[in-house]
């Protein structure tokens, strides 16, 4: 009997330790790996997934066509997430209209006018052989001259004026939300970069924890055998174990919000790092979220691109007109309205062409970039900690029974191995 009580003391302490240690681990590969789905076609499961509950069917175990396998919690909950970080955090540190601010519009105006001023000669010239290559081949070289004169004239108001419209109008013409989703949904990578350098302290000693935790959790349960000598023991136990030490571990990193007594860590131990953790987040969003590039590119092929459009012809217009000048009526009666209406349009439709050159800009970018990040992560610096905490949590929240759903069937597994090699 003795003899099996000092194997027990040191096999079961022993499997509890490392098998807390493996669950922990697995679990935070879990929530990264792999970036897509990977698995097997299972006979039946195509059918039987419209009848599984909702809760089953979002596991990234599964998919629609049948197939049984894995994706990270992360990757697989990318547009989500994104919609979730929208919601309860870049909403929070500010609209659109306010990152559009700190992009400096009149910085952005003189960077579109230095390209353009490079390449308007050429779009005009592209237009009319286009449109009117006759008119424009019969002009004399000198009324050319004067048209593309007062084009490049007009065109530093005429920027500021569309930088300052854009501003004016940036919550109907950029969908936020959905530039951020779609974003991250493209390129699930950068949410697991965005947990993984917010969270690198943390993740790491959520996987040492469930060895400090799982080790003496042993010595709780030989004495459980010992008082309960049943076979079952072992694999309810390690479901126990399992179980709490993964979900002790999510608590640790997120609660209490505020320090107390009450518990050894005193705070959550991503609470205790809120300035660090906002420069960390901060420097994620403004290099790869909130870019000048991104929210050029949405202004012009995103889902509301037909507004900006309508916008650049409303501005622009005007323009064609006064570089035609006192010609205007004659030049319109010899190409006829809808054919200057065209010629008018085109020039709106040529003109977003400038734009991906100056939104491409590395360096322009990189300024652009820093006035993001300071204002990002002023603002996280600002947050009260229940916001503070609700940014970092609420994205993995929905999954985290997964985690411990994970770590009790180990712990189970665990306990029938014990019981495989060492027997009751």
């Amino acid at each position: 009997m003795e003899q099996e009580l000092l194997l027990h003391l040191i096999t079961i302490p022993l499997f509890t330790g490392v098998i807390g240690y493996i669950t922990n681990w697995t679990g935070v590969l879990m929530l990264f790996q792999p970036l897509k789905f990977h698995g097997i076609r299972i006979p039946g499961l195509k059918i039987l997934f419209p009848f599984l509950p909702r809760r089953v069917q979002v596991i990234p175990a599964i998919t629609s066509d049948g197939r049984f396998g894995w994706q990270g919690i992360v990757p697989s909950r990318a547009a989500k997430m994104a919609s979730i970080a929208v919601d309860k955090g870049l909403a929070k540190l500010g609209s659109i209209s306010d990152f559009y601010r700190e992009l400096e519009p009149d910085k952005i105006a003189e960077r579109l006018t230095e390209i353009a001023e490079l390449e308007i000669r050429d779009v005009v010239e592209r237009i009319m052989m286009r449109e009117e290559p006759q008119l424009w081949n019969d002009l004399p070289p000198q009324v050319k001259d004067v048209v593309h004169a007062r084009v490049v004239e007009r065109l530093p108001k005429l920027v500021r004026e569309l930088t300052d419209e854009i501003g004016a109008n940036i919550d109907q013409l950029l969908d936020a939300k959905l530039m951020v989703m779609r974003h991250l949904e493209q390129h699930p990578e950068l949410l697991n970069d965005m947990f993984r350098k917010v969270g690198k302290k943390e993740l790491t000693f959520m996987q040492n924890f469930g060895f400090y935790f799982g080790y003496p959790m042993g010595f709780l349960l030989v004495w459980v055998v010992e008082m309960v000598p049943q076979w079952w023991v072992l694999p309810v136990g390690g479901v126990i174990i399992g179980y709490v030490v993964n979900y002790l571990g999510i608590m640790m990193i997120f609660e209490p919000v505020r320090r107390t007594k009450w518990v050894p860590w005193k705070q959550g131990l991503f609470i205790k790092r809120k300035d660090e953790i906002s420069d960390v987040y901060a420097k994620i969003i403004s290099d790869n979220v909130i870019t000048i590039n991104n929210v050029g590119n949405e202004l012009l092929h995103g889902p509301r691109s037909d507004r900006t459009h309508q916008m650049l012809e409303k501005l622009l217009w005007p323009t064609i007109d006064r570089a035609v000048g006192p010609a205007r009526p004659a030049v319109r009666m010899v190409v006829g309205s809808r054919s200057y209406d065209r010629i008018r349009q085109s020039v709106a439709t040529e003109s977003t062409r400038f734009a991906p050159r100056a939104f491409g800009d590395e360096e322009f970018n990189v300024r652009q970039a820093n006035k993001i990040f300071r204002f990002v992560a002023d603002q996280m610096r600002r947050m009260s900690l229940d916001d503070f905490n609700e940014l970092l949590r609420s994205a993995i929240k929905q999954d985290e029974w997964l985690l411990f759903v994970h770590g009790a069937v180990l712990g189970a597994g665990a306990g029938f191995l014990h019981l495989a090699i060492f027997g009751v």
